[in-house]
C-alpha cells in the first residue's frame, strides 16, 4: 500500500510533466466550445464579453458593491456571459467543465467578500442578469422568479398586482435574489414570518450535468440544502416559487435617534431584553454609529430605533407604552403609509420617489467595506456596551457600523434543520458589525479591517459559541476557507453541515461548483485522513489537471 509521502511525490511528478503553456489558452478553447455547442436560436456572441471587448469592464464593475475587489490587482475573469435563455447557461456549465474553467455565479454582485466575481484560479462570470422574469400569481399567493431578478424589482411586481401581498425578504433593492433567498434572505417582516427560504415552495436549478431540475426531480435533500445552504454549492439556481405573505394595507414606521447624551447606552441595554419578545407584528431594530453631536459638535455615538410594525399608529402607540416607554415614542414619531412605501423609506429613498426606483439596477452608492456577524443570546452587560464605545471613537471607525436585528416571534417556532439556516431559538437578536472607508489603497484596507477584526475579538465573550455562530449572507474569510470547511462550516450552519456535506457529495460529488467557502463532498473523508488530507487533495488536484489538459488538447 502507498503511503501519503509515496501519494504525495506521484502528485507532483504528474504535476510537473504537465504542459504549463497550455493554461495560456484555456479560455480560447473555452470560447471556441461555447460557439460549438451553443443553439441556433440566440448566437452567444451576444452575450459573451472578455478582455478585448471594449465593454468589459463596464459589465464586470456594473454589478460589483464593493470597492475593495475594483483593483487593478484583482484577479478578473477570463470570460463573462449574460446569458439570455436557459440553453446559453447549460452551454456555459458543459464548456468549463470540458476546459477546466471555474465558474462564478453573479445575480446582484452583495456578496461581502466578492466570491460571484473573484477567483484565483482562471474562472468565468456567469452573470445572470438577463434571467430576471417574474410572474406573480395573485390568487394563489405564489410567484416565480428567475435567479437574475432583484428584491426591488420582485417587490415592485408583486405591489402591481395587489397591495395586500408582500414578501419577507431584504431591504436593499439591487441585492440579487439567486444568492440573498439561497443564504436564508432575512428582513423588516422576520419576526412576523421568517426567512425568505422558509417562504420558497419550489425551484428550478441546473445541476453539474446540465439537467434542469424541479422539487420533484432535484428530490428533497437537494430542495432543503439550496434554500440557506449557499445555491452556488450545488449549482445554478435558475428561478425560485415563492409564497407571497399579507400585508395590510397600512402599517407604520419610526426612526427615533438617541445618541450618549441622550442615555442610548441604558436604552439599547433595555432594548435587548424586550425586542425579541414584541408581538410578531413588531420588528425594532437599532443601527449604531458614529455622528456628530446636535449640542457642540463633538463626536459622539448614535443608536437608531428603526421599525416596522404591520399595522396602525393607534395599535402601536399603547403597545410601545407598555413595553418601552423609555424610549419615549409619540404619535409625532410615526407614519403611516402601504408596504411597499415603508421598502422605500427603509432602503433610503427620499420621501416622494417612485416605485419605478426599485426597478433601477444600479447601487445608490458604493464604498469600500467589510463586515462580519454575530448571534447574541444574553443581554451584553452595560460595561460591554462602554467597551464597544471606545472602539468606534478610534480613527478608523468614522464610517463604522452596528445593526441590531431582533429574533423571536416565528423564528422561535421553527425548528433549526427545517432549512439550512440554523439561528432559531434562544436567539435574542443578530448582529451585523460594518466598517466603511472612501481611500483607496492597501494600507487604508488594511487598517479598517485591522478595527472591525478588534471589534470582534472584543465581542468574544458576549456573543455565542462552541460554535460562534454567523449568517451565511454576511460572508466572512475571515472565518476560515476550504480545504478547512470543518472550521467556517459549523459557525454557519451549525449541525446541518453534516448533511450539507451529504448532499454536495450526491449533487456535486466532483465538486465542480466552488468557492472559497462552498460546501464540500468530502468533510468525513478528510476526517479519517487526519493531518494527511492535504498531501492527498494535491495529488486528486494533479490528476484532475492532467484530465483536463487533454481535453484542452483535443478541444471541442
Amino acid at each position: 500500500m502507498k503511503t501519503p509521502t509515496t501519494l504525495l511525490l506521484f502528485g507532483f511528478v504528474l504535476l510537473f510533466s504537465f504542459p504549463w503553456a497550455t493554461f495560456a489558452h484555456t479560455h480560447e478553447y473555452f470560447l471556441r466550445c461555447l460557439y460549438n455547442h451553443s443553439p441556433n436560436s440566440i448566437p452567444i456572441s451576444k452575450v459573451i464579453y472578455t478582455p478585448a471587448n471594449s465593454s468589459y469592464l463596464s459589465v464586470l464593475n456594473f454589478s460589483i458593491r464593493n470597492l475593495r475587489f475594483t483593483s487593478p490587482d484583482t484577479p478578473k475573469p477570463r470570460v463573462i456571459i449574460t446569458p439570455l435563455d436557459e440553453p446559453q447557461i447549460k452551454t456555459t456549465i458543459y464548456c468549463a467543465k470540458t476546459h477546466g474553467m471555474e465558474i462564478r455565479t453573479r445575480s446582484g454582485g452583495h456578496d461581502y467578500e466578492g466570491l460571484s466575481y473573484v477567483s484565483k484560479v482562471p474562472f468565468v462570470v456567469l452573470d445572470l442578469i438577463n434571467i430576471s422574469s417574474i410572474i406573480v400569481d395573485v390568487e394563489n399567493r405564489t410567484a416565480w422568479v428567475q435567479g437574475g431578478a432583484t428584491i426591488g424589482e420582485l417587490y415592485y411586481r408583486i405591489a402591481e398586482k395587489s397591495e395586500n401581498l408582500g414578501f419577507p425578504a431584504g431591504i436593499c433593492h439591487t441585492v440579487g435574489v439567486g444568492g440573498h433567498f439561497s443564504g436564508g434572505g432575512h428582513g423588516m417582516m422576520l419576526r412576523k414570518y421568517g426567512l425568505a427560504a422558509d417562504n420558497i415552495i419550489d425551484a428550478r436549478i441546473i445541476d453539474v450535468n446540465g439537467n434542469i431540475l424541479d422539487r420533484k426531480s432535484m428530490g428533497e435533500d437537494l430542495f432543503w440544502a439550496i434554500r440557506g445552504g449557499g445555491g452556488a454549492s450545488f449549482g445554478v439556481i435558475l428561478a425560485w416559487k415563492i409564497h407571497l405573505v399579507p400585508v395590510p394595507s397600512i402599517v407604520t414606521i419610526f426612526t427615533i435617534n438617541r445618541n450618549l447624551e441622550q442615555d442610548a447606552t441604558n436604552l439599547i441595554h433595555k432594548w435587548q431584553s424586550i425586542a425579541h419578545k414584541f408581538p410578531p407584528e413588531l420588528f425594532l431594530r437599532v443601527l449604531i454609529s458614529r455622528v456628530n453631536s446636535n449640542q457642540d459638535g463633538e463626536q459622539t455615538i448614535q443608536a437608531a430605533f428603526n421599525s416596522l410594525y404591520l399595522g396602525e399608529i393607534d395599535q402601536l402607540i399603547p403597545l410601545m407604552q407598555e413595553s418601552f416607554p423609555e424610549l419615549g415614542m409619540t404619535r409625532e414619531d410615526c407614519t403611516e403609509m402601504s408596504w411597499i412605501k415603508s421598502i422605500l423609506y427603509f432602503d433610503d429613498f427620499p420621501s416622494g420617489s417612485s416605485l419605478d426606483v426599485l426597478l433601477n439596477r444600479t447601487q445608490q452608492s458604493t464604498q469600500y467595506f467589510k463586515a462580519k456577524s454575530d448571534y447574541v443570546k444574553e443581554p451584553i452587560p452595560l460595561f460591554g456596551w462602554k467597551g464597544i464605545w471606545d472602539l468606534f471613537f478610534e480613527e478608523e471607525a468614522e464610517l463604522a457600523g452596528m445593526h441590531l436585528y431582533p429574533y423571536g416571534g416565528i423564528m422561535d417556532e421553527i425548528s433549526e434543520s427545517s432549512i439550512p439556516f440554523p439561528h432559531r431559538v434562544g436567539n435574542f437578536y443578530e448582529i451585523q458589525h460594518e466598517v466603511y472607508w472612501k481611500e483607496k489603497g492597501a494600507e487604508e484596507s488594511e487598517r479598517h479591517i485591522n478595527w472591525i477584526r478588534n471589534l470582534y475579538r472584543y465581542m468574544t465573550p458576549f456573543v455565542s459559541n462552541s460554535p460562534r455562530a454567523a449568517y451565511i449572507n454576511f460572508r466572512d474569510l475571515d472565518l476560515g476557507v476550504n480545504p478547512e470547511a470543518n472550521i467556517w462550516g459549523p459557525k454557519y450552519f451549525k449541525n446541518n453541515f453534516n448533511r450539507l456535506v451529504y448532499v454536495k457529495a450526491k449533487a456535486d460529488p466532483e465538486n465542480f461548483f466552488k468557492n472559497e467557502q462552498s460546501i464540500p463532498p468530502f468533510q468525513t473523508w478528510w476526517k479519517k485522513w487526519g493531518g494527511y488530507e492535504n498531501m492527498i487533495l494535491g495529488t486528486v488536484s494533479g490528476l484532475i489537471i492532467i484530465f483536463a489538459s487533454r481535453k484542452l488538447i483535443q478541444g471541442c
